[in-house]
């Protein structure tokens, strides 16, 4: 039988000493894995347009929440304040004012925890499943552009799916967002916020269920399909016309630009349903004076207690923050998807 000297070395001072193998163990021996393979398979199936899609939604959902928190949540407390309440009867200014005196950072944070833990894959599915049904139900050809109308209803399924899978989540946000507001019919403010699952678990077990975590989902999912439509429709469309000519691409700026206009433009529309789902939301907790039987009911008692004004309420701040979350939402999607889409081209490092 064939044999190979191989010289291995020992340490410190000491000689080595050659060692006899034979031949055939050397070539029965196994050949390890090859890094460059498992990291290509990585890199591909990250890189895919839905995945990356998928995945620069995460990170702008969570990004553009936190950068407009302190708004987002004084505009929930306008929208479930009802006629006969005063405590955030205020302007802008002086409602922060009141929330940062009463509870400091955590005040302007309250609920946003919950809220980056449902906006992460609710963006994600919004922003994927859009990029899912342009591509293999609206596109006639690979890479072809959409008419507005087609846009609209592609972003409107992905509204509507988006919803389904992270409502009880955002139901939940709307709850911890107010139960620390001073609000006179809550009684005395709990010295520290309830927690996600706590609050989750006690809507199941004393408010019916898991209808109790898809309470006011009907006005949500009517709401959200043509905002969500708007939305990409009007980015789409804004973009292009700031794309100067013969360019792929819009600069960081324009794409910023895009994502305000189309964010004021598709919550302006829909706002109404906006306050409709938040109502519905505590319709059922204790003291804030809710027992609206459907949507209509609710539209006829808001506009009556309240007048016209009353489905509008919150908006200032509501466009105050939309064009800096939807500017950060879109630019932080486009970078994230490019950078993901563009490792496919580059070579692998090892």
């Amino acid at each position: 039988m064939a044999t190979v000297r191989n010289y291995l070395p020992r340490g410190g001072h000491s000689p080595g000493v050659y060692v006899e193998t034979p031949e055939n163990a050397i070539k029965a021996a196994p050949t390890p894995a090859p890094v460059a393979s498992k990291m290509t398979g990585f890199t591909e199936f990250i890189s895919q347009p839905v995945t990356a899609a998928f995945c620069g939604g995460g990170v702008a959902g969570a990004v553009s929440r936190t950068v407009v928190s302190p708004l987002e949540r004084l505009k929930i407390l306008y929208q479930v304040q009802s006629a006969g309440r005063n405590e955030y009867k205020l302007s802008v200014g002086k409602a922060l004012a009141k929330m940062w005196k009463e509870e400091g950072w955590r005040g302007f944070m309250a609920g946003n925890g919950t809220n980056c833990i449902r906006i992460v894959p609710y963006s994600a599915v919004q922003f994927g499943s859009y990029n899912l049904y342009k591509r293999h139900f609206f596109e006639q050809t690979p890479g072809a552009g959409l008419s507005p109308l087609e846009r609209l209803v592609c972003g409107g399924i992905a509204g509507i799916t988006s919803v389904f899978f992270t409502y009880p989540l955002d139901i939940v946000r709307t709850r911890l967002s107010i139960q620390t507001a001073s609000f006179a019919a809550l009684g005395d403010r709990p010295k520290t916020l309830p927690g996600m699952w706590p609050t989750m678990v006690a809507m199941y077990k004393e408010e019916g269920g898991i209808r109790a975590l898809y309470r006011g989902i009907v006005p949500t999912v009517a709401g959200v399909a043509p905002y969500v439509g708007l939305n990409f429709m009007t980015y789409e469309y804004v973009r292009k016309i700031l794309t100067p000519e013969g360019d792929q691409n819009p600069s960081a700026v324009r794409k910023l630009l895009a994502g305000g206009i189309s964010g004021a433009v598709a919550q302006t529309c829909t706002y109404p349903f906006d306050v409709l789902r938040r109502r519905f939301q505590i319709n059922t907790m204790s003291g804030m004076g809710y027992q609206y039987k459907g949507i209509f009911d609710a539209v006829r008692v808001i506009v009556t207690q309240e007048g016209i004004r009353g489905l509008y309420k919150g908006l200032v701040p509501n466009l105050l923050k939309v064009a800096p979350s939807m500017a950060a939402n879109w630019l932080s999607f486009e970078m994230t998807r490019d950078f993901l889409v563009g490792l496919r081209a580059e070579p692998l490092v090892l």
